[in-house]
Order: structure tokens, then sequence, then C-alpha cells
């Protein structure tokens, strides 16, 4: 794991997210860049997805459940040459494929979502089958913070904890700010790792920024459990004022931002 090429792509990758969502007047930038670091090691250092041959059986799955947080997954997958910035640019535009929620008719996308609480769902139905024919794919799924007020997760978790599916790893992007308030204030989630340890999970907690505590996280032993892997991350990572405030789960940056936060990722 090359430590310097990671953030200096996580910058490259962020000032993409930016420039999308303020040349589109796209949302969500704020959970975008709290993710980004995550994204850029999982598709850079972890996942074996070829994007000249994504729907490879051999294949990791991963699902992306935030899919509301779009751009983040678009700037990677563009990054790791799934598709060509030719082919971005033409987001939100009067029938694209590049839609405001991710899409499955990208490539290297599994699962349309946006739509929260359903990926944990279908990962872990993916990962039950794996496991039944004794094949070696990693599953990984990326779960916003907002999204565990979602019934259908803790379900999701209780059957992944009780078939002990080891090829599954999940992963909280905890920024700790939803759509109309902090969690806290919205449906407080505390004690968050004791309620995923009392549900079987292996569960550990860590620098969501930080590419050697990522790597550590997803290396380490499962222990014949699903992993659960709480990310602690602040919205609008990378740029001092988006960073940890609600608007900008909403707000796309104009112009004038835009060029204040390449100042800021530039240096």
């Amino acid at each position: 794991m090359e430590k310097l090429e990671l953030i200096n792509r996580s910058k490259k990758i962020r000032k993409s997210v930016l420039t999308l969502c303020c040349e589109k007047k796209a949302s969500h930038v704020g959970g975008a860049l709290s993710i980004t670091d995550v994204l850029n090691y999982l598709y850079f250092n972890y996942l074996n997805i070829d994007p000249k041959d994504s729907k490879n059986s051999n294949r990791d799955y991963f699902f992306y459940s935030k899919g509301h947080a779009c751009t983040a997954l678009y700037c990677t997958l563009m990054e790791r040459g799934f598709f060509s910035s030719e082919d971005l640019c033409t987001f939100t535009d009067n029938g694209s494929f590049f839609t405001s929620h991710v899409n499955h008719k990208i490539n290297g996308v599994e699962l349309s979502t946006g739509s929260l609480g359903h990926a944990l769902s279908v990962a872990t139905g993916i990962a039950y089958g794996l496991k039944i024919q004794k094949k070696q794919n990693k599953v990984v799924v990326v779960l916003s913070d907002g999204e565990l007020n979602e019934g259908s997760n803790w379900e999701a978790l209780l059957f992944s904890a009780h078939h002990k599916l080891d090829n599954l790893t999940i992963l909280v992007d905890y920024n700790k700010i939803q759509s109309f308030g902090r969690i806290d204030e919205v449906l407080n989630l505390e004690p968050l790792k004791a309620k995923f340890e009392a549900f079987n999970l292996n569960t550990v907690e860590i620098d969501g920024h930080n590419f050697n505590e990522i790597d550590f996280a997803f290396k380490a032993n499962k222990n014949q459990k699903p992993k659960m892997i709480i990310a602690n991350t602040i919205k609008g990572k990378g740029v001092s004022f988006m960073e940890d405030r609600l608007e900008w789960h909403y707000k796309s940056p104009s112009k004038e931002q835009l060029e204040l936060a390449f100042v800021e990722l530039n240096s």
C-alpha cells in the first residue's frame, strides 16, 4: 500500500466530485467527501474487480448502499478505469445512465441504490450464496449512518451473524450527520460498537481517513463472523468550510467556492 499515492489520489477524486457537483448543481457533496478515502482504498488496494471484466464470476462484490452520494463512487470508478471522463460528463443529463443515485447499468455498479436500507440485505444474500457454494469471493458493503434508522439493516445483520458470513465486510460511514440533523439529535445510535458486538459481529472502530487504519481493518482476521467497521469520518472532509456542516448534505458549490476548495486541496 503506497500511502502517499493514496493521499494524492483522494485529493484528485475529491476535486472531481466537487467539479461535478458544481457543474451539475448536484447535492450530497458532504457525504461524498466523507467516504472518498474508503472508496479509494477499496478500489486500488483491496477489491478484486477488473474494470474490463466487471461481471466475472470470480470477482469481489461491492455494494454502495449510500447511493445518494453517487459522485464519490462515480469519480472513483472513473479513476480506476471503469469508464471515461467523457462518459461521466453526462451525469444527470436527460437519457444518461449516470443518474443522481447510483445506477446498476453503469460498469462496476452492482446495484441501484439510494433508496436507503436495501443494499445490505442484497449483499447478505449474495454472501450466503457464495458461502454455500464454497467460493472465495469477498463481499463488501458501505452504509451511511443515517441508514441505520432502517430496520431492514438490523434484520440483515442478525441473518449474517447467524449464518457466520465471514466473507462479508460491512463499513459504516459514521460522519454523524444525516439529512435533517445530527445523528444524536435525530435518532441516537450510540453505543454503536456495543450494539454491533451484541449482534455477534466482529467489530472494529477506526479513523475513516487514516489509510493505515483502513488497511488494518479490512485485512484483519474475521474469526468466523461478519466484519463490521465503524469508520469515523467528517462530512465534507478536505474542504474546511464544508467540514461537519449539515447544509452540505444538499448544497452544491458555486464556482467561487469551487476555486477556494481547490486551493485547499492543492496545498
